[in-house]
């Protein structure tokens, strides 16, 4: 769909969502990001109503082809209006598609906070964020309000409980992945034998984000302007989302800062247990580290096969391959003490 498409086709169905006379989009942007996802940054121009004037949105469509755990738009949007709700920092959801009626493919539309997410900027470049110990804080708490929602939830009724341990969940899914791909992985294979061996006691059933990383929230000069990125979320461990947060391969090279590549994991788990009321488990933050590293891998190979076998021309998702072997070397690290 050439851009011109895109705006012939939004500018009515914005009109109609927004309840006013005529919209008209002035400038949009493909922005950079959301290898699974595509995400336009769209100034549009609302002629009458309460909309009246210049807005700031993103509009958020699938790309030409998915990874199969991501979550519908429309699945994403009922999950971004809940955290909305429950006063997690996360752009306003307005207004959402389900069909390829408009674009070709679902979408939703949300508005645009400002700032930057990109984690290899963020830690680099200190300046970004506000003082990094309230950085962490404001993230760690954050996350405990996203914990804050639990089963059973009538608005949140599409997401299935596990029916035993979230980590048993998982390594299922996981495992089903690796049978579908052409090239054995037996380091992955290792890993989802290690993690099967070593579950946690899992004693909390909470919202995880799924995805809660450096590189999918924004922020200013000041701190958080917004969590980003719902398309993994589901009912699981809350130590999960913690030990993604952590993970080595979220640190972006900062690797002597282990949360986020942004500071110490003291001074996010002390955030994290002050907002949650929940003591955080050391020990079970490091195995969801082992399957934080197993998933990214297998996601990595995923996206690679987006352009190697669906020859989608994308060169993020090409790129992402190429990281597999990085993090097969992680998990064969992290379990080594069981040789």
């Amino acid at each position: 769909m050439t851009p011109d498409q895109f705006k012939s086709r939004l500018e009515p169905w914005l009109a109609g969502a927004a309840g006013c006379e005529s919209v008209t989009v002035i400038e949009m942007e493909k922005l950079s990001g959301g290898a699974i996802q595509e995400n336009w940054s769209v100034t549009a121009g609302f002629s009458s109503g309460s909309w009246s004037g210049m807005q700031e949105l993103v509009v958020r469509t699938d790309a030409p082809a998915s990874v199969s755990t991501s979550h519908s738009r429309s699945v994403e949007f009922s999950l971004l209006k809940l955290a909305f709700e429950a006063g997690v920092t996360v752009p306003e959801p307005l207004w959402c598609c389900d069909d390829g009626a408009v674009l070709g493919r679902p979408f939703f539309i949300m508005r645009r906070v400002g700032g930057v997410a990109a984690g290899y900027k963020l830690t680099k470049d200190l300046s970004l964020g506000g003082d990094r110990r309230e950085l962490l804080k404001r993230l760690g708490k954050e996350m405990a309000r996203i914990h804050s929602i639990t089963p059973p939830n009538d608005k949140l009724s599409f997401l299935a409980l596990p029916d035993g341990p979230p980590a048993m969940r998982d390594i299922v899914q996981y495992r089903a992945y690796l049978d579908e791909f052409l090239m054995p992985r037996p380091i992955l294979e290792w890993g989802l034998s290690w993690l099967e061996r070593n579950q946690p006691d899992s004693k909390e059933m909470v919202l995880i984000h799924g995805d809660f990383r450096t590189g999918n929230y924004m922020v200013d000069h000041e701190g958080v302007t917004g969590i980003l990125d719902w398309e993994f979320a589901a009912w699981g461990d809350p130590m999960s989302d913690l030990g993604w947060f952590c993970a080595k391969c979220w640190r972006f090279g900062a690797n002597d800062r282990e949360a986020g590549g942004i500071g110490s994991r003291e001074d996010l788990y002390q955030a994290y247990e002050h907002e949650s009321g929940r003591t955080v488990d050391a020990d079970a933050v490091r195995y969801w580290e082992v399957m934080a590293h197993v998933r990214w891998a297998v996601i990595a190979v995923q996206q690679g096969d987006r352009f190697v076998i669906d020859g989608e021309e994308n060169l993020e998702a090409a790129l992402t391959a190429y990281v597999v072997p990085e993090l097969e070397l992680e998990v064969m690290c992290m379990t080594k003490e069981e040789g």
